[in-house]
């Protein structure tokens, strides 16, 4: 059933580009584009994480072809300006990077100088500290290197035998999903327990995978890059007690502050879908200073006022799609419902 979703979404947006939508009628001021990882395509059939992947030679051509339709490349700040003013004559699109990841500096940023973009990163700042749990690298190891695999769920020691890659695959997307619906101490010791039973150096996995302080300082230095914040841990806020939501918002964009010596203004809310985050943590990211929060929920920014800066919507552009036709339909936003007003839309 997933699969024939993913075709009907596929042929809908591809009617969306041959009957001239896109480029006729678009909607919105812009667009913000979300990346997950940015890095050379890997040998090998157990990749369950492939899908929040692009190449290198991928996102140059997107960017190629933004610039060909003339969209106006914008950091976060100049997002928010555009959010609530009139609209303008061209549209815009905003580059985004969730997390740390070490791919970023080495793969994705050298594509992003040579073309002299704006973009935003978003910095969970346990990870370049060396201590955040990376707990989705573990699970993606486990499950690799092992057939037989058990663990404990709640009170009872679940097994499961996985000899394929498919069966790999549905016992990572169902695993993942029980993750993610623990609090986050509970996540922890689950993990925990997984790694150490397979012998996974989950911290040094996680450390691997991240950038830290060094690296982040050389991209803050470029008046191109905007840094934002992911909060500290990179938690499921809606697992979470409110007063503990908060702190990781506020302790996120502290930390960060310290680190940059600037004011952070703009948060991601980790995860970004919505079951990750409910409407009291958009209340949140204002009371804690933040000018601007963006999920994954897709949709257009819109200008006026219209789009709840605290709530903005991001086009997650990666492995799942790779027409620049599919980009050029998402970005127009005729995919998207009208942007309805919200009383909180403004700043």
């Amino acid at each position: 059933m997933a699969s024939d979703d993913r075709w009907l979404e596929r042929l809908r947006l591809e009617l969306a580009w041959f009957t001239g939508q896109a480029a006729l009628r678009s909607r919105g001021a812009g667009a913000i584009l979300r990346f997950a990882r940015v890095r050379p395509r890997r040998r090998g059939g157990f990749q369950p994480l492939r899908a929040n992947e692009i190449t290198p030679q991928f996102l140059d051509r997107a960017i190629r072809a933004l610039k060909r339709w003339n969209y106006d490349f914008l950091g976060m700040d100049e997002v928010c300006r555009r959010a609530v003013t009139l609209p303008e004559k061209r549209r815009f699109v905003a580059l985004t990077f969730d997390g740390a990841n070490k791919d970023l500096i080495d793969f994705a940023y050298p594509v992003l100088a040579h073309h002299a973009v704006p973009f935003t990163i978003y910095v969970p700042t346990a990870f370049p500290d060396g201590v955040g749990q990376a707990w989705w690298l573990g699970l993606e190891q486990v499950i690799a290197r092992e057939s037989r695999i058990s663990l404990m769920m709640g009170e009872k020691e679940q097994r499961f035998t996985v000899t394929d890659n498919a069966g790999k695959q549905a016992l990572f997307s169902h695993l993942e999903s029980w993750l993610r619906s623990l609090p986050p101490a509970e996540l922890s010791v689950a993990i925990a327990d997984l790694c150490t039973r397979y012998r996974i150096d989950l911290a040094a996995l996680s450390r691997e995978a991240s950038m830290d302080w060094e690296d982040l300082a050389k991209l803050a230095a470029d008046p191109l890059v905007t840094i934002g914040s992911a909060t500290v841990n990179y938690p499921v806020l809606a697992n979470m007690k409110d007063a503990a939501a908060l702190r990781e918002m506020t302790m996120g964009k502290a930390v960060a502050e310290s680190a940059f010596h600037r004011d952070i203004r703009h948060l991601a809310f980790p995860f970004g879908d919505r079951s990750s985050f409910q409407r009291s943590h958009v209340m949140m990211a204002e009371e804690a200073g933040f000018a601007s929060a963006v999920s994954t929920i897709p949709g257009i920014v819109d200008a006026q006022g219209r789009t709840n800066l605290r709530a903005l919507p991001r086009i997650s552009w990666d492995g799942r799609v790779r027409s620049l036709r599919m980009l050029r339909v998402l970005v127009s936003g005729v995919a998207f419902a009208p942007v309805k007003p919200t009383a909180t839309s403004q700043t």
